[in-house]
C-alpha cells in the first residue's frame, strides 16, 4: 500500500480518520527537503489538529526547514506545551538556540533559554498540583489493570525501533505506525525504511 493523500478519493474527512497515513506522507516531504510542500498539506488542518504533537512538530520543522525560524519556534513551544515530557520539541528549541536562530533580530535577553525556561514551567506546574486523596493498601495491581493499554493518541516520549517492533508483535499497529512516523523526523537516512514498515503495519489494520 502506497502512502499519498491523492489515491484515497475522500479528501479532508479520510486525512482526519487516518492522521498516521497524512503524517508519514508529510514526514516524507520534509525528510526529502520539500519544506513548502509539506506546509501546504498541514496548513488546511491546523484547527482539525490544534492539539496534536505531532502535527505541531511537523509544522515547526516545515518552517524551520524554510528558514522562519520565529515560527518555528512558535510551534515547538506549542508541542512542549502539549507534551512536557517529550523531549524531541526540546530538543528543536535548544537546536535552534545554539545554531543562532532561535529568534531572528532578538536581544540576548530575549532569546530562548530552554533550561530556564523548563524550571518555570515545573514550578508553574507544582504551584497548581493537587493530589488526589486516595487510601492506600497492600492489595497488588491486578493483572487486567496492568495489561490496560493506553490510547494511540497519547504522546510517546522516547520512540525507539525496539519500542515499534514491540508493538508491532503485540498487534499495536497503530502505535507502532506513530513511532515509525516520529522516527522518519529523527533519522530521515532511514526514512525509506520506516516508510516500508508504515506500509506494512497499514496493510495489517
Amino acid at each position: 500500500m502506497t502512502i499519498t493523500t491523492t489515491d484515497t478519493g475522500q479528501g479532508d474527512s479520510f486525512m482526519i480518520s487516518k492522521p498516521h497515513l497524512f503524517f508519514a506522507e508529510v514526514s516524507l516531504d520534509l525528510s526529502r527537503g520539500k519544506f513548502q510542500s509539506g506546509l501546504d498539506k498541514l496548513i488546511p488542518f491546523s484547527d482539525h489538529f490544534s492539539d496534536s504533537y505531532l502535527f505541531h512538530l511537523l509544522y515547526a520543522k516545515a518552517l524551520k526547514g524554510l528558514k522562519k525560524h520565529s515560527l518555528a519556534r512558535e510551534y515547538l513551544r506549542k508541542c512542549c506545551d502539549i507534551a512536557p515530557a517529550n523531549q524531541v520539541a526540546w530538543k528543536e528549541l535548544v537546536d535552534l538556540q545554539a545554531s543562532g536562530n532561535g529568534e531572528e533580530n532578538s536581544t540576548p535577553s530575549t532569546k530562548f533559554d530552554p533550561i530556564s525556561d523548563e524550571l518555570e514551567r515545573i514550578t508553574a506546574a507544582l504551584m497548581k498540583f493537587n493530589p488526589v486523596q486516595t487510601s492506600e493498601n497492600s492489595d497488588p495491581t491486578s493483572i487486567l489493570e496492568q495489561k490496560q493499554p493506553f490510547p494511540d493518541d497519547t504522546a510517546i516520549a522516547v520512540p525507539t525501533e525496539s519500542l515499534a517492533s514491540l508493538f508491532t508483535s503485540q498487534g499495536a499497529y497503530k502505535k507502532a505506525i506513530k513511532i515509525y512516523t516520529v522516527l522518519i523526523q529523527l533519522k530521515p537516512h532511514n526514512a525509506e525504511q520506516y516508510k516500508e514498515e508504515i506500509d506494512s503495519l497499514l496493510n495489517r489494520l
